[in-house]
């Protein structure tokens, strides 16, 4: 019958499409073991993508790659998988660990870089760069992706605005297809512990163990959930023209607020908040433009601070104790 056989063509061609979508969303997380890439390579791969995987931690496991963006050639086998995009998550993190270790900061978060971009270029792979809201530094009331002028006071801001720099000049030059992303104060409830870590996990790991934190008098920010986050960065695939993106939310509070709110949730007392004024190489207040993040990603942040708080919260206490029992 014709009607029959119009709708195999159709089928047929539906599915040659499914496959042709398929092959183009290959898609490389250099960076899969961190914070951010766990749950970035969860959200590709609910979204379709064919996902390969690379961190400088050892692992063995299918479509999971080990290596240093420091030493380029050990990344070869994945770039000749022919990526079509490749998110760039890899660096020497933390205002505190890079300018206790500045040579490995400046060498990782500029010297790495290159080295993957290089391979970028010759796979003709879209680049997502993620870089930092550190880069803005602190005489920045106002952080618009447009108009400001960057001046970062500390190496681990320094060292990625540097790297920013260099993809746009790969960009403007060598034709390398590429957007970056400027994260500010992303968090999940599933974050490594640790000193260095934001002050979010920091607060909620202390306050379950009644230990003291501090809040810096004055200081603000906006916290933009993992789950917000994932969207935010896959969407820039999507960016046609180099573009450097703010992705953050739009709730800035002070971290006396956070600080308070934590401790109610747990149900502790605001007498563990001690108040310090800010150290050297920190930024009082972070404001982001998000202008750009809602008109050329269409994201706009679902997961209030009240929520976030609580799912942290929650996750921090069970992750605690599941710690404690397992060492006794």
């Amino acid at each position: 019958m014709l009607w029959l056989r119009i709708a195999l063509v159709q089928k047929n061609s539906f599915n040659r499409s499914l496959l042709k979508e398929s092959h183009m969303k290959k898609a490389l997380v250099i960076g899969s073991e961190g914070n951010i890439g766990k749950p970035l390579v969860a959200y590709l791969k609910k979204k379709g993508y064919q996902v390969k995987e690379s961190d400088i931690k050892p692992g063995w496991r299918k479509n999971y790659h080990m290596a240093d963006i420091n030493h380029a050639i050990d990344l070869l086998p994945v770039f000749d998988w022919k990526p079509n995009v490749v998110f760039i998550l890899s660096a020497m993190v933390s205002r505190v660990t890079c300018e206790q270790a500045g040579s490995l900061a400046i060498a990782t978060n500029l010297g790495g870089i290159h080295n993957v971009l290089e391979l970028c270029k010759r796979a003709n792979a879209m680049t997502v760069f993620f870089s930092t809201s550190e880069v803005y530094g602190p005489t920045c009331a106002v952080m618009d992706e447009s108009i400001s002028n960057p001046r970062p006071n500390n190496r681990y801001g320094l060292s990625k605005l540097l790297g920013e720099q260099l993809v746009e000049y790969e960009v403007r030059t060598h034709g390398l297809k590429a957007v970056t992303i400027r994260p500010f104060m992303m968090y999940d409830e599933n974050e490594a512990f640790g000193e260095h870590r934001s002050a979010m996990i920091r607060f909620a790991c202390n306050l379950v163990r009644g230990i003291p934190i501090e809040v810096h008098k004055g200081s603000a920010r906006g916290w933009l959930h993992v789950s917000d986050a994932v969207k935010a960065i896959e969407a820039a695939v999507r960016v046609q023209k180099y573009t450097v993106i703010n992705i953050g939310h739009p709730n800035v509070v002070s971290m006396d607020h956070l600080a308070k709110l934590m401790c109610k949730t747990l149900g502790v007392s605001n007498s563990l908040i001690h108040y310090t004024d800010l150290p050297a190489r920190m930024t009082l207040v972070k404001k982001p433009v998000l202008k750009r993040q809602k008109e050329l990603l269409n994201v706009v942040p679902k997961v209030s601070l009240e929520e976030g708080v609580s799912k942290v919260c929650q996750k921090v206490a069970e992750r605690l104790t599941f710690e404690k029992k397992r060492s006794i």
